[in-house]
């Protein structure tokens, strides 16, 4: 089966895009227009019920959240992570976890606070946020400081797109709020982590389909997509 990846530029799944370039596995893509919130139709709820992207369509059916998307692929084709058995599966697995579950929410609120909070409260949202990341960055450096394998970029997998997907957006996001508080050389493992995945043929790939720049990781400017719109 040919793979279908809803999608949108410069959302989550461009880390599911990497992941399928990488493993070199038949997928066609279907954009999901965030202009006039086709995420929100009948149609794309069908399949997300959650309204959110991306959407992988499969045949087991169509999977979203993009940590079990990742997972899966992992998992169904190898390559792209440590196989059950792995030594270092525990640790593939918590990392993995810790950017799907702590560090991309934390980036979503920051970017959508008026979803989660008042008007009134907002500025300290933020604020918290900002330092709960930077702990989260400073914590997964050390990790990848120490990483031979993966999260060094020596053995690209899904948690590398991951982490350098969620290094990348905070360079960019809100167009309209201070992101001065996000510095990619305070964390110089992770940042030669991004150094490494620009490279790779999957990250080219990206910077086409998606027009994202000749530096998507380790110098971030706005997409210019083909298609679609990024937010």
């Amino acid at each position: 089966m040919t793979y279908v990846l809803h999608y949108a530029p410069d959302n989550a799944s461009l880390i599911v895009r990497m992941a399928l370039d990488h493993r070199g596995l038949p997928y066609r893509t279907q954009l999901v227009d965030r202009a006039s919130q086709e995420q929100s139709s009948a149609a794309y709820r069908a399949l997300n019920p959650n309204g959110l992207i991306p959407t992988l369509e499969t045949p087991q059916g169509p999977l979203f959240e993009t940590g079990a998307i990742l997972l899966w692929l992992a998992d169904t084709h190898g390559g792209l992570g440590p196989e059950p058995a792995d030594p270092a599966r525990g640790d593939f697995l918590k990392w993995l976890f810790f950017a799907a579950n702590t560090l991309h929410p934390c980036l979503r609120m920051l970017f959508y606070p008026e979803k989660y909070i008042g008007t009134g409260h907002q500025d300290a949202l933020r604020r918290g946020l900002q330092a709960q990341l930077k702990q989260g960055f400073a914590t997964l450096d050390t990790y990848a400081s120490q990483s031979e394998t993966w999260l060094s970029g020596r053995k690209p997998g899904v948690l590398d797109f991951y982490t350098v997907a969620l290094l990348r957006w905070p360079a960019l996001y809100p167009s309209d709020a201070d992101r001065s508080w996000f510095t990619l050389a305070d964390y110089p493992a992770l940042q030669d982590l991004c150094t490494r995945i620009e490279t790779l043929p999957c990250t080219a790939g990206l910077q086409k389909a998606e027009g994202l720049g000749d530096t998507p990781f380790t110098a971030p400017r706005r997409p210019t997509p083909p298609e679609g719109s990024a937010t």
